[in-house]
């Protein structure tokens, strides 16, 4: 039978049990994914839906989470509409060529999906046939993704990023209109392949102040929720260390606002209200504590978090390489066995 449970969640409708999923659940912590990844690279298993398909839903089978989300890197579209990159092991997204001047811009090419990343959707085409859980697609968020193309990698500060936002804020929004329009059709094109919710992965823009955010970028999320919630299935945003940035995050169209650890649930409600759910917000670091203080932990966070219909219970960031897979799935069983009360 399908369990529909963290699709009901998203959506504010009572569900029996808290739904539960990991970000990053398909990783280095299993055995078996590391063994993939002596074959094939990140990039190389995108490549292959064959292989794509069982990485995508080792987490589903092993830990029993109420979703999957396609395996895949939000850099893959943006080599996909010209500028190269590698994925840099323990470093992360590394451009050779990062964009600075306006004339970098002309390179990129229009994004079409069903062209440019056949096999992502073949991906998503057969996990819908296979999974008894929704499948979550997923892009990049503009900030974050206009980061590393301007960086040409990951960065502490966002210098270059921050100084042509605020200095040449024509080049800005030319590189926010082509990245809207490709997370746009990109989602577009997951969805009717197969994907059943989405989620924009804004990691880097809790770097910025409210008042860059609401000017730089908040316009862009909501061009790119306004056309995404078109599709009728739950739109998710997350971001790190944004936590001065949800009031904010509400106004952009997003039906699930994803919460990191730094913000108590109860505080994160009162700051987005009540027409969205919410999703988080276990400290990753924190499932290398004991199994006593995990429970307790995720007993405060799952007694925060069903205070109001709508919530969904995952990590504040994503799973840390060297996690005990054990603990996760007895994490996933703690949180099932919740009693809901509201």
């Amino acid at each position: 039978m399908f369990n529909d449970t963290f699709l009901r969640a998203c959506q504010r409708d009572q569900t029996n049990s808290v739904p539960v999923w990991f970000m990053r659940q398909a990783g280095r912590y299993d055995a078996d994914y590391r063994a993939i990844r002596k074959k094939y690279s990140l990039v190389e298993i995108c490549e292959h839906p064959d292989v794509c398909v069982e990485v995508t839903k080792m987490p589903v089978d092993k830990l029993g989470v109420d979703a999957a989300i396609l395996f895949s890197d939000i850099m893959i579209p943006i080599g996909a509409m010209g500028l190269p990159f590698v994925i840099k092991e323990n470093v992360g997204p590394v451009i050779d060529t990062p964009i600075r001047h306006e004339s970098d811009l002309h390179h990129l090419h229009t994004f079409v999906p069903e062209a440019a990343l056949p096999h992502v959707l073949e991906t998503i085409r057969l996990l819908k046939q296979d999974l008894s859980v929704p499948l979550i697609g997923f892009m990049g968020g503009p900030f974050t993704l206009a980061s590393y193309m301007i960086e040409g990698g990951p960065s502490r500060d966002y210098l270059h990023t921050k100084t042509m936002m605020v200095s040449r804020p024509d080049m800005w929004q030319q590189l926010m209109d082509k990245l809207s329009e490709m997370i746009i059709v990109y989602g577009t094109a997951q969805v009717k392949a197969g994907a059943s919710a989405l989620q924009i992965f804004d990691s880097w823009v809790g770097s910025l102040a409210p008042s860059d955010y609401h000017q730089y970028v908040l316009p862009t999320m909501q061009r790119i929720f306004g056309a995404l919630k078109e599709l009728d299935v739950p739109l998710i945003y997350f971001g790190v260390n944004t936590g001065e940035l949800l009031s904010t995050f509400a106004e952009t169209g997003a039906s699930v606002i994803g919460v990191d650890w730094r913000v108590p649930l109860t505080v994160a409600r009162q700051r987005v209200g009540d027409n969205v759910a919410l999703q988080g917000n276990f400290d990753p670091a924190m499932l290398f504590a004991p199994q006593s203080e995990i429970e307790r932990r995720a007993q405060a966070i799952l007694s925060e978090g069903t205070k109001a219909p709508g919530f969904i219970f995952n990590l504040g960031h994503g799973v840390k390489p060297s996690t005990d897979i054990a603990v996760l799935r007895e994490l996933v069983a703690y949180v099932h066995q919740f009693r809901l009360t509201c």
